[in-house]
């Protein structure tokens, strides 16, 4: 009776969820088409989001994130075009995929259901999601932490039919990208990404609040490493992705240099923000007279559009004396910041904020860089599992368990490249076989996973493709053992009775005596 209850709930909220989007679509000047797909993907993502939750384990709910798009398209998308590539239209766009104008409300792209969508997550989010005072990583942190979200956002499109669990490595936007935000979703949840990422509380200090949580829960020295390297990967991002930051990240590294320089002799120093208080103070009082005579106002107005194109002239005196206030009020502000840094301790703090920008800006000096990003991408990866065998050591019953199991299968399935995914990399092999070992140790103790062997090398062999199995439900999972003239082999049978079987190589010595399982009978994995 409850089953046909929830049945007949879900129908419901599935109607309301496509009654909201088409009592919006009414309002927008959308073509059938664009209307068309918009609903498609809200149906898909219906259909698929129980599998995507049981798979990943930790998400938001479906209600959140169906209404977070929703409320996207609501209120930040005014126009949305289609374009076939290769079309006249889609010279607009270029060589890209899509373009996305916040200013304008306005996505253009490919007629691909999880472009669009990337698209929507991209428009519904604010540019920085970290105050100014972060320098650089303002930009490099919040564009990584974004740009995995919206990647992540197209997972349940993606990856999920309703039936099924694939995931193709060239469909996501960024492989490097996706890979760190799914370790911070795994090691901080995605409820606390979320609201760093969302949330409109600029006062918090959420890079902090990270730092923080990180280092309760995995240790001061795990936190530290991993965000250091995490500070580097997302400037050296960076600079890959966007020419015209790396450009820019370069002119403010020289210009580093340059006021540290200067700093060395004081004297000078001193000398050169003397003489800028003095020509500061010069133009706060010409702007004065400016501002006090009718004569000067006019002139300051004709000499100003001369200079102006059309587009940027000025079209009154009115609004000039607005922005000759709004200069006056720069100035004086740049000049009580010169006078506070010619304080002795004032002057100190300041090289000491130079010394750590140059510091944090040493990184674009790496030659090689991919390289530098693979090795940094593979460090924190080793950090990471290292915090997730405390995340194991942690679990107190089966239910908590069995959700590190869920979350260790969908790490080890993450692509790591191209063509490989997180298990099937050769320099992570030894972390990935003590972290199943871990969870397998545990999983007996607890009494949630049969062991099938005395022998603890052996057991992981027999166990280990639980971890990279696909099936949507790894309670289901059944597990034979063959013996055969060439040796030992294993097989697995999950709820959709495929069969993958595997022989057991590189252990030595295998007696009938080590197994737990009688031969050729389908044993369950799991209690």
């Amino acid at each position: 009776m409850q089953e046909k209850n929830e049945k007949i709930i879900e129908k419901i909220v599935k109607k309301d969820y496509n009654n909201q989007l088409e009592a919006i679509l009414e309002k927008k000047y959308f073509d059938e088409n664009v209307k068309s797909i918009l609903l498609s993907i809200l149906y898909k993502i219906e259909a698929s989001y129980k599998d995507y939750k049981k798979v990943k384990q930790n998400v938001e709910s479906k209600e959140e994130f169906i209404n977070r798009i929703i409320n996207i398209i609501k209120n930040d998308c005014d126009e949305i075009k289609l374009v076939k590539p290769f079309s006249e239209e889609s010279k607009i766009i270029g060589n890209r995929t899509f373009l996305v104008e916040k200013n304008k409300k306005r996505i253009i792209c490919h007629n691909i259901e999880r472009k669009l969508l990337y698209c929507i997550s991209k428009i519904g989010k604010k540019e920085k999601i970290l105050s100014d005072n972060y320098f650089i990583l303002n930009e490099t942190i919040s564009n990584l932490i974004n740009t995995g979200n919206n990647i992540n956002t197209v997972e349940p499109l993606r990856d999920f039919n309703g039936y099924s669990w694939t995931s193709i490595p060239r469909e996501i936007e960024s492989i490097e990208h996706n890979l760190i935000y799914q370790n911070l979703i795994l090691l901080i949840g995605n409820k606390f990404i979320n609201e760093w990422i969302y949330e409109n509380r600029i006062l918090r200090d959420y890079w902090e609040l990270l730092k923080n949580q990180l280092s309760e829960l995995y240790g001061e020295e795990n936190s530290n490493d991993f965000l250091q390297r995490l500070i580097k990967y997302s400037i050296l991002l960076e600079v890959k992705f966007d020419v015209k930051s790396r450009e820019k990240y370069k002119k403010i590294k020289t210009e580093v240099e340059e006021k540290l320089n200067e700093m060395k002799d004081n004297i000078k120093y001193i000398e050169k923000i003397t003489k800028e208080k003095r020509e500061l103070s010069k133009q706060i009082r010409n702007i004065d007279a400016t501002l006090s005579s009718k004569m000067l106002l006019q002139e300051e107005y004709i000499s100003r559009n001369e200079l102006l194109p059309l587009e940027k002239k000025i079209f009154s005196i009115r609004i000039l004396s607005q922005k000759l206030m709004e200069e006056r009020e720069v100035k004086i502000k740049k000049l009580d910041d010169l006078n506070e840094l010619l304080k002795p301790q004032n002057f100190m703090k300041y090289k000491m904020e130079l010394e750590e920008k140059q510091e944090l800006l040493k990184v674009l000096e790496i030659k090689g860089k991919q390289k530098e990003i693979e090795k940094l991408k593979l460090e924190m990866q080793k950090i990471f599992l290292k915090c997730f065998e405390k995340k194991i050591e942690k679990c107190a019953n089966k239910q908590e368990l069995i959700k590190v199991i869920y979350e260790f299968r969908y790490y080890s399935m993450l692509p790591y490249k191209d063509h490989i995914s997180i298990y099937e990399e050769r320099k992570l092999e030894e972390e990935i076989k003590y972290i199943g070992k871990k969870i397998l140790n545990k999983a007996h103790k607890l009494k949630l996973i049969q062991k099938l062997s005395k022998r603890e090398e052996l057991d992981y062999e027999l166990l280990k493709k639980l971890f990279t199995n696909r099936d949507i439900n790894l309670e289901g999972i059944e597990v034979k053992v063959l013996k055969e003239k060439e040796g030992f082999f294993v097989q697995f049978f999950d709820d959709n009775n495929l069969e993958e079987k595997y022989q057991i190589v590189g252990i030595e010595n295998i007696a009938n005596r080590d197994f737990e399982l009688r031969y050729n009978k389908k044993v369950k994995i799991f209690y």
